[in-house]
Formats: C-alpha cells, structure tokens, sequence
C-alpha cells in the first residue's frame, strides 16, 4: 500500500484492509505490520484517571506478541545472513574458501555457496588476467631506476639493462598463502636472473647479438626461482627494452665503438689486400719453380749430352789422335770465329793484312733487307781480291788508291 492510497491513515481498520487485499503483501504493509506487533509487545499504559488531563504511562512488556515478533525477526534475520553466503566465480577465476581463515578448498566457476561471515570467507583470484612488471624503469624507459637498472658484465663494464616480465597465475593457493607481494616478487626474482647471466657474459654480446638468448635464458632461470619459492606465478614473456651503457660513459663508449669499427674496417682491407697479393704471389712461385725443373732438366740433360760426346770424342782419339786433333781445332775455329762479325784474311805474300768492315757492312745489309721490298733478305759476301795472281805494280796502285780512299774520309 502506497502512501497515495485513500485508505492510507485512519481510515478503516487494520482487519477491514486485510480483508479487501486480495494480492500478495506489500512490502510496506509487512513493515507497517512489524512495527504494530513490535508496539504491541511494548505497549502504552492506559490512563490512570479519567480526565483528559492525564498523562500516558511508560511502556509495559507485552509478553503475549512477544513469542510472534522475535521469532519473525530472527528467521528474517538468519535468513538474510544465510543468503549472504552464496557467490559467483567467472570463468577466468578460482575461488579460494576460508573458515575462520584456514583454507578449506577451491572452488570452480559457477554460483557457489559458503557459510557466511564469520564463519567462513572466499577470495576470487583471476588466472587467466595477465600482470606486467617492468624492471630499470617505470612507465617510459627514460624514467630509469638505477639501481635496477645499471649491472656488471664479465668484463668489468657497466651496462643500463631495461626488461619488461609478463606473468599470469596458475596455482590460486600458493599465490594467496606464499607470497605477500606478487609484482615485488617477481621484480626481485626477474633482478636477480638477469644479473646473474650479465655477469656471465661480455659486453658486446649484450649489447647486440645476445640479447634473445639472454631474454630466454631469463625467462628459465626466473621460473626457476618462483617454483622453488612456491609462489603460483607463471611467467610468460620476458621482453627487452633496452640495453645501453650509461650516460656518463656513453661518450667514452662512442669512441670505442667507433674504434672497433674502424678496426674491423681494416681488417676487411687487409684480407682483401691478401686474398690479391697470395695467389699472384703463389702463381709467380709456381712459375719459378717450373722454370727452375725445366732448367735443372735442360742442364742435366746438357751434361749427360757432352759426356757422352766427350767419350765418343775420346774413343775416337784413341784411334786416330792426329785427325782427331785437326778436327777439333776446326771445330773450335769454326765455333770461336761464328760468334764475332770480323773477318781476317791473310794472304800468302808479304803483302800487308786487309781489314774488312765486315761487321758494318752486315749490318747496313740487314737495314736494307728489312727496309726493301722484295729485297734478298740473305746477307752479301764480300770476296777479298786474290793477291797472289795480280802483278806487282798493279797491286801497288789498288794499295794506294784504298790509302787514298782512306785518307779522304
């Protein structure tokens, strides 16, 4: 019954309302209707005298609604507090029961239902959600945490190493009981993993080429570490944000890349100036060395050749030394005078010796022969004049006019 209705005050009695509500009880008419029995069992003391003047008595204990009215309450209220004790778990959650705050069991998606307080109490606990902690920085990487952040490689040089862990749950138990702060948890297990493997490894493979191999072997060693302390967490991606030296050294470390850049530079010219001097070098000792055995073969072979010339020589003399002997001065005449371009002819008078320019003429001869066409490429002979048949005063003028010839050059 609303406060609108026209029966609303004195109007009728309670019996007579009762009576023409055909329909379920209004909430309002249940509590207008507690509040009567509740008056009731601590009803007002009738007036004592007969005047209006008089004034009301204290409330009286009604034992006769008392029976009704409290036991009304107390269903109501247990009921309320029985309810109280149904919850629901999504999918993507377990739920953890506690009877006065010892775990009992864990409890799947769906409506569930528990003592309620203070008997029992849950916890909800998302698995599937996943958390993220960020180690050397918070927000944004120039918001650097140093003392996360800065770590000792094996070769005694500093490095700013920031890494990002993603993790999720899979054991709600050991999560609730075992570990106090879950995101500190794993920052200090993630801190403690990935000093360990920097001070294993050198700079330069940090820095550059081993920074996957550096983010999985993380990735194990932290898992590791929160199994053996029972903590429920499951890592899931170990990313690397960023890995440089630090600022106050980053200059001096510019220089040293920079040296071992040029370093490498030359190294490259320098095998490139090797891969093009060894093979010729190589090729020129090959060469060498075949001229050298084909020398060595054609001496050898010379040798052997005059030996046996030299014993056939030998048996030769031994039969006939006189003839052997002239033979051989002609031979060797003959061998001595082919390698000069001057020739001597001595007449058999007392005549004096004519010199011919026999050397230049050839020459001159040769000059010819390759200038001309169609020329006798064969060299001239020149016939020296037989003396020994002229006459004496004719061979006295062909003397004085080759003086003459002579003299007017």
């Amino acid at each position: 019954m609303s406060l609108n209705d026209p029966r609303w005050g004195n109007q009728g009695n309670d019996r007579d309302r009762e009576g023409n509500n055909q329909g379920p009880p209004d909430l309002e008419e249940i509590v207008r209707d507690l509040s009567r029995k509740w008056n009731g069992l601590f009803g007002r003391k009738r007036p004592s005298g007969g005047g209006s003047g008089g004034g009301d008595g204290g409330p009286s204990f009604n034992a006769r609604f008392f029976g009704g009215g409290l036991g009304i309450l107390i269903v109501l209220g247990l009921g309320v507090w029985l309810a109280s004790g149904f919850y629901i778990v999504d999918a993507s959650q377990r739920g953890i029961e506690l009877r006065f705050g010892k775990y009992t069991e864990t409890t799947q998606p769906g409506l569930q239902w528990r003592w309620p307080y203070p008997v029992e109490t849950h916890e909800l606990v998302n698995l599937t959600s996943v958390r993220t902690v960020e180690v050397g920085y918070r927000g944004a990487a120039r918001n650097t945490i140093l003392n996360e952040a800065l770590m000792l490689t094996d070769d005694e040089n500093i490095i700013n190493i920031q890494f990002a862990v993603q993790y999720i749950l899979n054991d709600p138990e050991n999560y609730l009981f075992n570990t106090r702060d879950p995101d500190e948890s794993v920052i200090q297990a993630a801190e403690t993993a990935m000093r360990e493997i920097v001070g294993k490894s050198k700079m330069d493979f940090v820095l550059y080429e081993g920074r996957e191999e550096i983010a999985s072997t993380a990735h194990t060693l932290m898992q590791a570490i929160l199994d053996r302390y029972g903590t429920g967490i499951q890592i899931s991606k170990v990313t690397m944000q960023n890995a440089q030296p630090p600022e106050q050294v980053q200059a001096a470390f510019d220089d040293a890349v920079k040296a071992g850049q040029d370093l490498e530079r030359q190294r490259n010219e320098g095998q490139a100036y090797a891969n093009d001097v060894i093979p010729k070098a190589r090729g020129t000792a090959s060469r060498l060395a075949q001229e050298a055995e084909g020398y060595r073969s054609r001496v050898v072979a010379q040798a052997q050749g005059d030996a046996s010339r030299f014993e056939q020589v030998l048996t030769e003399y031994s039969k006939a030394p006189k003839v052997t002997r002239e033979r051989m001065y002609i031979e060797t005449m003959q061998q001595v005078f082919s390698n000069t371009s001057k020739i001597v002819v001595d007449a058999k008078s007392n005549s004096n010796l004519l010199f011919l320019p026999l050397d230049k003429l050839i020459e001159q001869t040769a000059s010819a022969t390759t200038s001309g066409v169609g020329s006798d490429p064969r060299p001239a002979i020149v016939v020296p004049p037989d003396t020994s048949t002229r006459a004496p005063s004719t061979d006295f003028r062909d003397r004085e006019s080759l003086r003459n010839r002579g003299g007017g050059r």
